[in-house]
């Protein structure tokens, strides 16, 4: 295997490679600027590429394994989703309203290089984080590379832009309300939330907001995180395991403001092949109804008050999109008492939904259809963005609420090559059964 086709096979594949000395860190870095300068034309998906920085990374991380170092990413390519600070860079997030570089490193990317891991891009972001596809004034319009005229999702649009191209085997994606799950639907991909409070660089938009990644394969995401998290069992482990006999609940119960938008027949198709895989592998799978009290309905304040508090810590606030404004104005009534108010809903509710519901497991859409086409939302305002945003994304933010892992898995294609995908849900600190679940999901797929 060759340096290019070792990029698309995921960092689980590349460490064994590296390990084995059939290819050097060098020749995987090199293989990922290439691919990010042929492919990055057409996805606008890097924002920044670290070409002198990442070589010197490499070359550090094969002297390192060649002085018998060993590590389950040490010498992997990475691109880093522009919310995360790396010193003396400017930290985007997707604006021209922040101008100062960074002082030092953030927590995660401090890991992603004591790792041995090799930053070789920024990736690009909707500004704030804040929308579910990848479109800004200051970068323009990230496109899928399963079909350019579509979305890559958002906000990790940009990273799971780069791994679906080839370019990357792996990249960092946050999830404030759906934004690693969104993107890897919308891709082809595994986004693995976990639970809340074990990954460093978390705790966004008043802990709403995860740090993981989006990755090819269920092992590349258990590896990310058993390297870079706190769980109570390995996840790398749990993903080449079997669960037990589990629960599932399979629901298409959204919990959208107004009203969600129509379940496309095909997703729903892509949800019943799947309970016909997990019955198949011995889980009893019932349909349920989810309930969506005022407790799960309260992170709307969270999401409101975190985009305001974002909009208000930029270095410059009279350069962020009009759009961006309008939504960090609807934040403004909602002070500290709201705040943790709906943080203590968030958590009360995460903790009895499954039991409520009489589940292990729920199975679940990630989005109402396949990938939008690009500019979907174009010309709209903030609240009518906001609003339609939920009504085709109604199935992820709440468990951002709930603090509980969810992982979106890929469940086959349309028939014009559009990614579809299902979402598992576990309770809250169950990470490593639902790594379980998904990887036995994985290879049972096959």
């Amino acid at each position: 295997m060759d340096a290019s086709d070792a990029l698309a096979a995921g960092p689980a594949r590349q460490a064994e490679l590296l390990e084995a000395g059939t290819l050097t860190s060098r020749q995987l870095t090199e293989a990922a600027l290439e691919a990010i300068e042929r492919e990055n034309p057409a996805i606008n998906a890097a924002v920044a590429v670290y070409a002198d920085q990442a070589l010197a990374a490499a070359d550090d991380a094969d002297r390192r394994r060649a002085a018998g170092e060993a590590g389950a990413l040490l010498g992997i390519p990475v691109a880093v989703k522009d919310d995360l600070d790396i010193v003396g860079e400017v930290t985007g997030y997707g604006s021209r309203a922040n101008l100062v570089p960074a002082t030092q490193d953030a927590d995660l990317v401090a890991a992603l290089r004591a790792a041995g891991m090799v930053v070789v891009a920024k990736s690009a972001l909707p500004e704030l984080a804040i929308f579910g596809f990848t479109e800004s004034e200051a970068h323009g319009i990230t496109r899928n590379p399963q079909d350019l005229a579509h979305t890559p999702g958002g906000s990790s649009g940009g990273s799971a832009a780069l791994v679906a191209a080839g370019a990357v085997g792996i990249a960092t994606a946050s999830d404030g309300a759906g934004s690693i799950r969104i993107p890897a639907a919308c891709c082809g991909l595994v986004g693995f939330k976990p639970t809340h409070g074990t990954m460093p660089s978390s705790g966004g938009w008043h802990e709403l907001s995860t740090q993981g990644c989006v990755a090819p394969k269920v092992l590349d995401s258990a590896l990310f995180l058993d390297t870079f998290g706190r769980f109570s069992a390995p996840l790398v482990e749990a993903a080449g395991t079997d669960p037990a006999p589990l629960r599932i609940g399979m629901s298409t119960s959204a919990s959208a403001a107004t009203r969600a938008q129509p379940l496309d027949p095909r997703v729903r198709a892509a949800m019943e092949r799947t309970a016909d895989v997990l019955r198949a592998a011995g889980h009893t799978v019932t349909e349920v109804k989810i309930p969506y009290p005022l407790a799960a309905k309260a992170l709307t304040v969270r999401y409101l008050a975190g985009i305001r508090d974002g909009a208000d810590g930029t270095d410059d606030p009279g350069r962020l999109e009009r759009r961006t404004t309008g939504i960090a104005r609807l934040g403004r009534p909602f002070g500290s008492r709201a705040v943790a108010w709906a943080k203590r809903q968030g958590t009360a509710w995460g903790d009895r939904v499954h039991d409520d519901v009489g589940v292990d497991v729920l199975l679940t859409p990630v989005m109402s259809g396949p990938a939008v086409e690009v500019e979907h939302w174009r010309g709209k305002g903030g609240l009518s963005t906001v609003l339609s945003m939920n009504a085709f994304y109604p199935y992820t933010a709440q468990w951002n609420h709930a603090g509980v892992p969810a992982v979106s898995m890929p469940a086959g294609a349309t028939d014009d090559g559009l990614p579809l995908a299902v979402q598992l849900v576990a309770r809250r600190g169950d990470d490593a059964r639902l790594m379980s679940l998904a990887g036995q999901l994985e290879r049972s797929a096959r």
